[in-house]
């Protein structure tokens, strides 16, 4: 549809608001679950999209704006489809997006996309829940997904799933890991293990690091450890270039470990790395997991060419929730919005590929496979282009 056609609200609320603590995971409403309401599609839908502006950050401004720009484009692709898009600003605070949530349905909001911090996605879901509304998150936190709740970002469990299936398709089945000693670490650990399991691998252990040198030059021993006494032939590493991939980049080749005697996984986006890091004689050869590149290049020259600009990193986010809605909307179908309809198998074609929502609240996203060979980022298994069927 014309973009003249839509109907964009922005809600920013003046009224003071105060800081608030975090909402523990434990406070997720383990009953919430929402079909979703019932739908005209005759009518003109209203969508709510909750993007964090308003808080006086301006990288997290920027990000905002390229949100709402994503998500107009993704309406725009889809001239046959009736959406009454309004944007709500957040300021990326829990009690701001519980308090525009209650807007949001005053207005009519049939679907909430957005917010994108875990907590707000929360509050927000628990708000809407009383009207049956679904809400499409732009996180990637796993302990908030479910009942009405889904998660749009990427999960450590759909880059260890994918990438450990490679490994053990190649015969690298013994599979060791170095992640942080943290909160993410305890989810990256987890989305190995079950993901090892899950693809006829062995899982032979772990070791972990703090993010300073002392710790991480420790990790190596564990990591020789692992190879040499557990008999890992694959190592999968969580680090990235903002953490500890640097340093391990040059200690791993120095203590022996290196693609000759393992073959070393990266858990993140490698792609992202700094020239300096990818041609560090101790990444050649590691793989990786990364999105679809064709349908990345794509969405990022319809985006520049509607903007003239390139988008934010999580501006595909909100294309893929736009998408996921007006895909379901050209159905017609007063049950469109429904968890049975957003869950769909075939899933839908987003900015980096196709991806689907699951029953769990999480998502899963195909992906492609590349290595790092001198220096260069090479795909060496594509992603694939639909889930058991044909995606849209």
């Amino acid at each position: 549809m014309a973009i003249s056609r839509l109907a964009i609200k922005f809600f920013i609320n003046t009224m003071s608001f105060f800081a608030v603590a975090l909402v523990l995971s434990a406070c997720i409403e383990t009953g919430r679950v929402s079909q979703g309401p019932k739908i005209n599609t005759s009518k003109p839908v209203v969508v709510a999209l909750l993007v964090p502006s308003g808080s006086g950050n301006s990288q997290q401004d920027a990000m905002a704006d390229s949100l709402v720009k994503a998500a107009v484009l993704a309406i725009s692709e889809m001239e046959d489809v009736k959406i009454d898009l309004k944007v709500y600003a957040t300021a990326g605070n829990t009690n701001l997006a519980a308090r525009v949530a209650q807007q949001a349905m005053a207005d009519g909001a049939k679907i909430v996309v957005g917010p994108l911090f875990a907590e707000a996605a929360n509050a927000v879901g628990a708000v809407v829940a009383k009207k049956g509304i679904n809400v499409l998150s732009f996180s990637n936190n796993p302990s908030i997904a479910g009942g009405n709740v889904f998660i749009l970002g990427d999960t450590f469990q759909n880059s260890a799933d994918r990438i450990i299936n490679y490994s053990v398709a190649k015969g690298r089945r013994n599979i060791g890991a170095i992640v942080r000693a943290n909160a993410a670490g305890d989810v990256a650990i987890a989305a190995i293990q079950a993901a090892t399991g899950q693809n006829g691998g062995r899982f032979v252990g772990v070791t972990r690091y703090e993010l300073n040198t002392e710790s991480v030059v420790a990790s190596i021993t564990g990591a020789r450890t692992l190879i040499q006494s557990n008999g890992a032939n694959s190592l999968i590493l969580d680090a990235d270039s903002a953490g500890a991939l640097p340093v391990y980049a040059q200690l791993l080749p120095e203590n022996g470990i290196n693609a000759q005697t393992v073959q070393i996984l990266g858990l993140t986006r490698w792609d992202q790395t700094s020239i300096q890091v990818r041609g560090n004689p101790g990444m050649q050869g590691s793989v990786f997991a990364m999105p679809d590149t064709n349908a990345s290049a794509v969405f990022k020259q319809h985006y520049a060419a509607a903007n003239g600009a390139d988008p934010h990193i999580l501006a595909g986010k909100a294309y893929d929730g736009m998408r996921a809605v007006g895909t379901l909307l050209r159905s017609g179908a007063s049950d469109a919005l429904t968890r049975t309809k957003l869950t769909r198998p075939a899933g839908f074609s987003g900015a980096n590929g196709v991806f689907r929502l699951l029953t769990d609240g999480t998502n899963q996203r195909a992906l492609a496979i590349a290595e790092l060979r001198d220096s260069q980022i090479v795909v060496v298994s594509p992603a694939p282009r639909r889930f058991g069927g044909a995606g849209s």
